[in-house]
């Protein structure tokens, strides 16, 4: 049994807004690993593939600096799993 646990079957709620994000921004998967070696989070392109087609979780240091990077508010890669729950909210 895995001991991590998925949300609506994911393992992340930010893989599709950090592709549209890092493609807006012209970066490849090796540039924008790059750019997170230079703040000093290592996050190799292979895992950055993987947290865009939710094969991987994200820890949330990662998750600002990738916001950082990519010179976006945090809250704009978690817009998806908002939406979700406001969703929720009138039920």
């Amino acid at each position: 049994m895995s001991l991590i646990s998925k949300f609506n079957g994911n393992m992340n709620v930010i893989g599709r807004l950090l592709k549209e994000y890092r493609i807006k921004n012209n970066l490849s998967y090796e540039q924008l690993s790059a750019k997170l070696e230079l703040i000093g989070i290592s996050i190799h392109k292979q895992s950055i593939y993987d947290i865009e087609n939710n094969k991987r979780t994200v820890k949330d240091y990662e998750l600002y600096a990738l916001s950082y990077v990519l010179k976006i508010d945090v809250n704009e890669l978690l817009v998806d799993i908002k939406n979700k729950f406001d969703e929720t909210k009138g039920t």
